[in-house]
């Protein structure tokens, strides 16, 4: 069930729908008898009969087996094998040859690079003495990335060490599991990368994604990775009769989560403006005290500092039109970033599930979860946004724009021309007659309010420019008479700012936004008071927003 927090009940009134799921999740797997020198030794002899051949030389021996056989059965049944440079991203190259087919099920590719891996070490002496200890530092071998597409979690990687033990990880995203849940149940999606950002039923969607949060979720868990890492992946090292003659058989371990709640708006506009609003209100008030409550550390370093890398708060542009906003802190990241062109998806990683001290079994996934979500909770009750009543709806920029009447087109409302401003100033001065107004009236109070003579202003322009203002919906023209009225709603939008701009903005701006006034005139008004505290509340807003020079 969805933990309510302060910014998404904020938001509420802007939102289309939203939704909890659980992201990228990365198990570890372990044999746990070839973590140790004994239990390693121990299973060598069930495996061969013997320790008296247990050498570095054997134990290189059976990785460029596994090596062989993986180009062999992959050339045989059509499965690319590519070998990836370092800094190469293997996620671009599998979405390059997933497959194209929907039913396609198995293995579809292998990407082998490079990293750091348990690899014993064996040194022999006297007759029969033996020292069997893990290479430090640990050295880099192949590893083999077997990318296959599961009936129920979709594509799913797991990465595998080509010497024994063979440590494993299995990768895989809960939005492609809830994905297909959602077909079996016909509910209407649409997923772009890895969100869902239309959805036809809000409440049928986080059903199945708390699913991934429940306790039935790690029997769910266990049996994807028995279904693929023995038959698929752990064969080419160990045929399946050598797996139970050693009885070499793995457990499982919670590595890296990722956990988001993804707010879907009605609009793009009023999303954007909330997030970048959020950016820039919330990353100063994230000092160190501040993170570490809402990560749940309890105890400040006392013995030695938190280092620089541990706790940052940025903000990255890895593109022209997205910006992420990230705290790290430690092995525990948050994200605020866009997906699509209306989804706000606010994020919480764990990169490491041994810092958050809970242990790492299988066993323990939703109790992980369920302290993600309590983080991420936590950020969003901190998060400081800009308020729905101040969201700018793009009235004033729609103004200049032309509009069409009929199969007319006219111009905009320019709020720069002098005529087009003095025409507006007519029409507030004329906004509260009862009765409404005629053309003659509009083209009269202009003519007062400018000086200008009728033959500089005629009715004819004062019929094209009230047309001009009934084209934005600012006017209507009352039923079987000439008389026209203005509409409250927007009209309340223009005459604000109308009244901003000669009262508020243009003395700010021709004071030169000076705050030393100097010595105090012996007629100083109540007006000059608001005038000389507006100038100081625009110079501390500007100080907060980081805008002041």
């Amino acid at each position: 069930m969805t933990t309510l927090d302060g910014f998404s009940d904020a938001c509420s009134s802007l939102l289309e729908g939203s939704y909890d799921c659980v992201d990228r999740i990365v198990v570890n797997a372990y044999f746990p008898m070839g973590q140790s020198p004994a239990g390693f030794r121990y299973w060598w002899r069930q495996l061969v009969g013997s320790d008296a051949c247990l050498d570095d030389t054997h134990l290189m021996r059976i990785a460029g087996h596994f090596g062989r056989r993986v180009r062999a059965w992959a050339g045989q049944h059509g499965i690319p094998v590519i070998y990836c440079k370092s800094g190469e991203r293997k996620d671009q190259i599998a979405d390059r040859h997933l497959p194209k087919d929907p039913n396609r099920l198995g293995l579809f590719l292998v990407l082998v690079s490079k990293a750091p891996a348990l690899v014993w070490q064996v040194r022999h002496y006297g007759e029969n003495g033996m020292d069997l200890r893990r290479r430090n530092p640990w050295p880099y071998v192949n590893y083999y990335h077997f990318h296959v597409i599961d009936a129920e979690w979709g594509h799913i990687t797991i990465k595998m060490s080509a010497h024994p033990p063979f440590g494993a990880q299995i990768i895989l995203n809960g939005h492609e599991w809830v994905s297909r849940r959602l077909k079996k149940r016909d509910i209407d999606v649409t997923k772009e990368d890895n969100c869902f950002v239309r959805f036809s039923d809000p409440a049928g969607l986080g059903e199945i994604a708390d699913t991934l949060s429940s306790p039935n979720s790690i029997g769910r868990l266990s049996q994807l990775c028995d279904r693929w890492i023995y038959s698929c992946c752990l064969c080419f090292g160990l045929s399946i009769e050598e797996q139970e003659k050693s009885q070499f058989r793995y457990r499982y371990s919670s590595y890296q989560i990722e956990y988001s709640r993804n707010l879907l708006f009605r609009s793009g506009r009023e999303m954007e403006q909330i997030y970048q609003s959020t950016i820039d209100r919330t990353r100063t008030l994230l000092d160190l005290r501040r993170v570490c409550t809402i990560f749940g550390s309890r105890y400040r370093p006392h013995t030695k500092r938190l280092r620089k890398e541990r706790f940052q708060v940025t903000t990255e542009k890895p593109n022209y039109d997205l910006t992420v906003f990230k705290i790290h802190f430690g092995k525990l990241t948050l994200k605020i970033y866009d997906k699509g062109a209306r989804l706000l998806r606010i994020e919480v990683v764990v990169h490491n599930t041994k810092a958050l001290k809970l242990g790492r079994g299988i066993g323990l996934l939703p109790t992980i979860i369920s302290m993600l979500k309590q983080i991420l909770v936590r950020f969003l009750d901190v998060v400081r946004s800009l308020s729905v009543e101040f969201l700018d709806t793009g009235f004033l920029d729609q103004l200049p724009s032309p509009t069409l009447t009929g199969h007319t087109r006219l111009a905009g409302v320019n709020l720069q021309s002098q005529r087009m401003r003095d025409a507006l100033r007519a029409f507030i001065a004329l906004s509260p007659a009862p009765s409404g107004f005629t053309i003659t009236d509009f083209a009269a109070k202009i003519q007062e309010l400018t000086d200008k003579p009728p033959t500089q202003y005629t009715i004819r322009n004062a019929a094209y420019d009230l047309k001009k203002i009934r084209g934005k919906g600012l006017a209507e023209k009352i039923d079987k008479t000439y008389r026209y009225r203005p509409l409250l709603d927007p009209c309340r939008k223009l005459f604000a700012w109308l009244i901003l701009d000669q009262k508020v903005i243009r003395p700010l701006v021709s004071s030169g936004y000076n705050l030393r006034t100097g010595r105090r005139p012996s007629h100083f008004g109540p007006l000059d008071i608001h005038y000389i505290n507006l100038k100081r509340e625009l110079n501390q807003t500007l100080n907060t927003l980081a805008l002041a020079s």
